[in-house]
């Protein structure tokens, strides 16, 4: 169960609506490395996860990964509320328009709709952390494309945020990463082990 606390992690209050720069941002609301398929994809990975600490990590992070989808939705909408027909037209983003009027719906910058094959939830430590971290970077990347696309201050604060909180999580990863490998090569998994044993006790040992 969570606490919804009614504000964003970061503000956002964008002044001119622009409705090019709406269809580029996007992508983070979900395109291929879009905040949707990371809350999906450590919120389903903490089911399996074998060790209580780890667990609670992709939680923590994945309950953030929610508020950062809010952020890049807040975005899209203060870039295209109260845009006139004309704007519509002349930006390009008359085809989505037809299709969601200005609702906010998940796609990718060259407009692919999102779906599950977007995340992975492999069920093992190593594979799931090592994807975890792969997602990171990519995220992170997008951000560093969409900085050079836009110049406008009350776009690029919020999205410097999103990408240095990128860079955090893949460090927390790597922790954990580190910290699951080790335990694992303490029982010398790779060499004996067919299977993958449970933690030991609560405090998140194997």
């Amino acid at each position: 169960m969570w606490n919804y606390e009614k504000r964003l992690q970061f503000p956002v209050n964008i002044k001119e609506p622009n409705a090019k720069l709406a269809q580029i941002i996007i992508s983070q609301y979900d395109g291929p490395d879009g905040e949707m398929g990371a809350s999906m994809r450590y919120l389903s990975q903490r089911y399996a996860m074998p060790c209580r600490e780890i667990g609670g990590l992709l939680t923590d992070i994945g309950t953030e990964e929610l508020a950062h989808l809010e952020m890049v939705a807040t975005i899209i909408h203060q870039l295209t509320r109260n845009l006139s027909m004309e704007e519509i037209e002349r930006s390009g983003f008359d085809k989505y328009y037809v299709d969601h009027t200005l609702g906010i719906w998940p796609q990718a910058a060259g407009g692919v709709p999102f779906n599950a094959c977007e995340f992975q939830s492999k069920g093992d430590v190593i594979t799931d952390l090592s994807e975890d971290m792969a997602a990171e970077q990519k995220a992170r990347t997008t951000y560093d494309n969409i900085l050079r696309l836009i110049k406008e201050p009350d776009v690029c604060e919020p999205i410097k945020f999103l990408r240095e909180r990128e860079i955090v999580h893949y460090q927390r990863f790597g922790e954990a990463l580190r910290m699951a490998t080790d335990k694992l090569n303490e029982k010398n998994f790779y060499a004996f082990n067919p299977g993958f044993d449970k933690c030991e006790n609560s405090n998140g040992s194997f």
